[in-house]
């Protein structure tokens, strides 16, 4: 059996880590949000998709990656922060809510408020954030 290399290099033809991506999708609040009279002093449907790009590391424990419930719960605190004025706003501060954490290279909030158009058109935007 032959000695292992002593360069930190992997062997020929062996897997590389180049990415991880942990994303949640889908994820719904009532939020304080808007610019206009009528959207004051009520709650309104937001959809909210987050995409993380990670440093790419070997994961074993949930302590090695995103919970996907930090997510959630990064979301729901802006809610519970007060109103927003801009769905823009309420995406960047979650962006920067996610870079918080070192082990996140680049940010994809995606945030959709049904309704606002008053039929069925989806109207939000989308934020991408890095380091």
């Amino acid at each position: 059996m032959a000695a292992p290399s002593p360069l930190p290099f992997p062997a020929p033809g062996a897997p590389v880590r180049e990415g991880l991506t942990v994303f949640v999708k889908g994820l719904e609040v009532a939020a304080g949000i808007g610019v206009y009279d009528h959207e004051q002093g009520r709650l309104q449907r937001l959809v909210i998709d987050v995409t993380l790009d990670l440093t790419p590391a070997p994961i074993e424990r949930l302590s090695d990656t995103i919970n996907y419930e930090t997510v959630a719960e990064a979301a729901r605190a802006i809610v519970a922060e007060g109103h927003v004025g801009l769905v823009e706003t309420f995406a960047e501060r979650l962006a920067v809510a996610m870079l918080g954490d070192a082990r996140v290279r680049r940010c994809t909030v995606r945030v959709e408020k049904p309704g606002a158009l008053g039929g069925d058109e989806v109207p939000g935007c989308e934020l991408v954030m890095s380091r």
